[in-house]
């Protein structure tokens, strides 16, 4: 990052009731994790009269009034103590100013009722935490809720899933400011993936086979996933595991919350990944090793679901020492 680079200004939003882990958040990745030449100004702003209470039993005082929210390039609001209240007139009317001059507002978890509560997210894509989604829909008709996200930005405004989700919106931001390299960079430091894949789904509340077969199939399942480069369907994955279509077919959705094929694309993409970033396998042989059969095959699947190539992929996120953060 040059060093005549502007400093955004980050203010994050906190109100009685706040868990210290949303707060943290925003403030460790905007601040502390980015060490002393951060470009980002973290200042914490009380959305209510201070001192505020915390879920922990402590108090915070001494923070900003509301009012820095009309100097910040970018607005954090890490969460909110109940989906059912209405927040502060002034703080919405707060947010809707600050987005209408251009600055980037982010709801992470709960965060995302608040920004629906200003008007933000009507007409657009948003998210929050799969247990509350449905019930957020429904109170928020002209928004479209997608629960199979972690995050997901929509004209300037960002929101994200549960709890862990907010860290990786949140470097989702450092990663469109900084490049990728330093959001790699500030991952490790943080000790957490640069980039997830797949969504909610695989942290919705399934029930669990009960049966031996849910036993095998789960023990099919990890031999699968050893042997992505050969070739695997609905009918063979089925006699494997010595059950018919239909009965695998539900089986598996029930243990993966997905289908087959989408489970097959979704592990071959991530070791694909994995293999742009760790090895200098050229992208036929990464192909190859993931199942896909050729580059043609993974470029297209590529495209399609992470919207860039291999070799952008592995320009963008590929492991160097040299890059890697110092102790």
């Amino acid at each position: 990052m040059p060093a005549d680079s502007p400093t955004t200004l980050v203010a994050v939003v906190a109100f009685n009731g706040i868990s210290p882990f949303h707060l943290s958040v925003p403030c460790i990745v905007f601040g502390d994790a980015m060490g002393g030449s951060s470009p980002f100004e973290v200042v914490v702003c009380a959305a209510e009269p201070a001192p505020l209470t915390t879920t922990a039993g402590f108090s915070l005082g001494n923070l900003a009034a509301l009012s820095v929210l009309k100097k910040a390039g970018a607005i954090v609001v890490p969460s909110w103590r109940d989906t059912n209240e209405r927040p502060p007139e002034r703080l919405l009317k707060a947010l809707c100013d600050a987005h209408a001059r251009g600055a980037r507002i982010v709801g992470l978890c709960f965060g995302a009722h608040v920004l629906a509560e200003a008007g933000l997210l009507d007409g657009r894509r948003a998210t929050t935490h799969w247990e509350y989604a449905d019930s957020m829909a429904a109170r928020f008709p002209a928004v479209d809720i997608d629960a199979n996200v972690l995050y997901v930005e929509d004209d300037g405004i960002l929101t994200s899933a549960g709890t862990a989700a907010g860290i990786d919106a949140c470097l989702h931001l450092v990663r469109e400011r900084l490049g990728a390299q330093v959001a790699n960079r500030l991952a490790r430091r943080l000790v957490v993936p640069p980039h997830r894949e797949g969504g909610q789904a695989q942290f919705i509340e399934q029930p669990l086979p009960s049966t031996v077969g849910g036993t095998r199939l789960a023990r099919l399942i990890d031999s699968v996933r050893m042997h992505l480069h050969q070739p695997h369907n609905l009918d063979s994955l089925a006699s494997e595991a010595r059950m018919s279509r239909r009965s695998f077919t539900r089986h598996f959705k029930a243990l993966t919350g997905t289908t087959v094929q989408s489970w097959l694309l979704s592990e071959r993409l991530a070791l694909s990944q994995r293999l742009l970033e760790q090895t200098d396998q050229s992208v036929e042989q990464v192909a190859e090793m993931a199942g896909f059969g050729s580059a043609v095959s993974l470029r297209h699947h590529f495209r399609r679901e992470l919207g860039v190539s291999p070799s952008t992929w592995r320009r963008s996120f590929a492991f160097s020492e040299a890059r890697s953060p110092s102790a």
